[in-house]
């Protein structure tokens, strides 16, 4: 029997309501927002905003907007900021955590809306969700990528970086690394080094703490990766071999730091992050010593605080331990993912899953005699750049402002050539 458009309509209307329903009960599969939006109190507003950062995410992905909260106070500080969110209950998180300003939007439409009467000339973005095109649409915003960390992982140099006006990294490593392996893109033109702002407080909670006679391994693996290519992590092929090894040596006491989305992919990482979870909380400690830990604090500062020495997979963690200046493990995937040549990865000693028997004496080595560690100082700058307490919030801050002064130019570059008015 054909459909009539009344029934079409009904049918429609029902789906509606279907998705508000299951919306409203949180009954959605991972990863997708609940759309929850504030648009109909935005419709027809302006807001007093500068600057936006727009985060379509779900709370599981929190972790990648968290590291920049500080950084971004400052910067409201002198320009006003609002983070702009397709979630409710990101927004709730954001609003609580962050001491930001925080809007959730469900339609590109009420966005418009809003924009077109605002004064916002500048958005920033801490990852490459696809959602990210909703805001990628306004050409009178100036768009720049955050991220959340700089690395190795040849999944940095995303084709998806091209989107974006300019990148924000961290030194002259991100811009040589996009240099050489990004295609059609001129990184010199785009790449913006603004350093780490995130350290400050990693300096200043290990400035504040004291290690005692019994060194603390810090473990902190990166999780399996978006696709094969990409699987870094070291969890699931030497994971609980290493943390035996160290425990068992009666030398070291150990810190676990899992990465958050340890798991989400495959399973057998989530299995093997619980075998080093309950492995660690029933051996005993060293005498003298902390007991054996998970750390699942938001902010990895406290955990770099307490540390004497990183074992890491190839990821951001490696670039930001850095700033410490002490030593550092680099694990090698043990399956198809692409190692690239770098500074760092030439310099740091390698961990290989087949190798793991022998990293109590690597680490011996590495804190007894530090061969590298010259070496590693010397890269510090290169890759970090200016660590003095506060110099990379104050290079992020003139970076968003010199930003917003081209985008102002382009603007009143476009009226000019159309005839129309400056938008101000």
């Amino acid at each position: 029997m054909p459909v009539t458009p009344r029934g079409a309509t009904l049918k429609r209307r029902l789906r509606s309501l279907g998705g508000a329903v299951i919306r409203r009960l949180g009954m959605l599969p991972g990863g997708m927002p609940d759309g929850l939006g504030e648009d109909a109190d935005l419709l027809g507003t302006s807001w007093p905003y500068e600057v936006l950062v727009y985060f379509a995410d779900t709370p599981d992905a929190l972790y990648q907007i968290e590291q920049w909260y500080s950084t971004l106070r400052a910067l409201d500080a002198e320009h006003r900021v609002v983070v702009v969110t397709q979630d409710s209950r990101t927004t709730r998180s954001v609003r609580r955590d962050s001491g930001l300003d925080v809007r959730t939007v469900a339609h590109y439409t009420t966005l418009d809306d809003v924009l077109g009467r605002s004064p916002t000339k500048l958005a920033l973005y801490v990852n490459h969700n696809p959602q990210n095109f909703t805001c990628l649409r306004f050409g009178n915003l100036v768009h720049a990528s955050l991220m959340h960390g700089d690395s190795d992982k040849l999944v940095s140099v995303s084709n998806q970086t091209k989107a974006y006006d300019f990148s924000f990294v961290a030194g002259r490593a991100a811009v040589e690394r996009m240099d050489r392996f990004s295609t059609l893109y001129d990184a010199q033109a785009r790449c913006v080094p603004v350093g780490r702002p995130q350290l400050d407080e990693q300096l200043r909670l290990r400035a504040e703490t004291a290690r005692g006679p019994v060194p603390t391994v810090l473990y902190a693996p990166t999780w399996e990766g978006g696709q094969p290519s990409a699987e870094y992590g070291s969890v699931a092929t030497l994971g609980l071999s290493l943390v035996r090894a160290l425990t068992a040596s009666g030398r070291y006491r150990v810190l676990y730091r899992p990465h958050p989305l340890t798991g989400v992919r495959d399973a057998g990482y989530g299995e093997a992050d619980r075998e080093i979870r309950e492995f660690l909380a029933a051996e005993p400690a060293v005498p003298g010593a902390p007991p054996h830990a998970t750390d699942v604090h938001r902010d990895v500062s406290q955990a770099f605080a307490a540390a004497d020495l990183l074992v890491c997979d190839v990821s951001g963690v490696a670039m930001d331990w850095l700033v410490t200046g002490e030593p550092i493990v680099v694990t090698r995937p043990g399956h198809g993912a692409v190692v690239a040549a770098s500074p760092l990865q030439e310099v740091a000693p390698s961990l290989r899953p087949e190798d793991v028997e022998g990293v109590v004496a690597l680490v011996d080595r590495e804190l007894g005699e530090d061969p590298t560690r010259e070496e590693r100082l010397r890269l510090r700058e290169h890759y970090l750049g200016d660590t003095t307490p506060g110099a990379s919030t104050r290079r992020f801050v003139d970076a968003c402002e010199r930003l917003m002064r081209i985008r102002d130019a382009e603007v009143a570059r476009i009226a000019a050539a159309s005839g129309t008015s400056d938008d101000g």
